[in-house]
């Protein structure tokens, strides 16, 4: 019998996934940004923002932004790094990073970053190659994310961080039940409105729903190997910003 794995509520076989990962955001690639702020009201910017504070970026550090996609995250770590410092995009999807390329042009930001389309589960850069290793919204989607984050522990140099900012479980009942509503019901609808896509959107709510919640994510990167595992809660716990050092 085949081993399989969640896509949303459905099960594929495990070897499915990746392809059927990689169909959903070359359908929503080229309308990624615009989503994300009607999504959110804006809100994703806004986690973001926290989120670089949470890891304190220094001048002059070696970073690997892995789900870099339109590459937000990555441009505004690179700020951080300075000229002396680099930023890696990395993601899976070509057609992802072709439009995290072409922001980066149309905003005149190109110095002191690069681009890598690369499987977070099979890293392809030696071990303690960096000093930061992010993650922002692309772990739910991983196959094995035990393997993604032994290889983010991996390719991190002694006392680097790590950072995962991903969709969680929120912390009340009724927020919950509003949460809810809004994924499986009004989320589906605005991206075929948007996007003429209703299915990714439906897939991408099922996949929040089947991501660990964030007691369960803390203890997975501890397996992994960090330590001062800890985690903030983001708009009540919609979303949730996950740390860990590599000492």
């Amino acid at each position: 019998m085949k081993e399989t794995t969640h896509f949303g509520f459905k099960e594929v076989p495990v070897e499915e996934k990746t392809y059927r990962v990689r169909e959903v955001f070359n359908s929503v690639a080229r309308r990624y940004d615009l989503m994300n702020d009607l999504m959110s009201a804006g809100l994703h910017r806004l986690w973001k923002r926290v989120a670089i504070e949470t890891i304190a970026i220094r001048p002059g550090m070696q970073i690997l932004d892995l789900a870099s996609g339109t590459g937000d995250l990555a441009r505004a770590m690179s700020r951080r790094a300075g000229t002396d410092g680099h930023v890696v995009l990395g993601d899976i999807n070509d057609q992802m990073l072709r439009v995290g390329r072409d922001r980066c042009i149309d905003n005149g930001e190109l110095k002191g970053l690069s681009w890598c389309q690369c499987d977070a589960e099979t890293l392809p850069y030696p071990s303690e190659s960096f000093d930061r290793v992010t993650i922002g919204f692309g772990l739910r989607n991983v196959t094995n994310k035990d393997a993604a984050l032994s290889e983010m522990y991996r390719i991190l140099k002694p006392g680097g961080k790590a950072l995962v900012l991903e969709f969680s479980k929120p912390v009340s009942a009724s927020l919950s039940q509003i949460y809810d509503v809004y994924s499986f019901s009004v989320l589906p609808a605005m991206g075929q409105l948007v996007a003429q896509d209703k299915e990714s959107y439906q897939y991408l709510a099922e996949s929040i729903r089947k991501h660990p919640d964030q007691d369960t994510l803390a203890d997975m990167m501890r397996s992994a190997g960090f330590e001062s595992v800890a985690y903030q809660n983001l708009t009540g716990g919609i979303v949730a910003i996950h740390t860990g050092v590599k000492t």
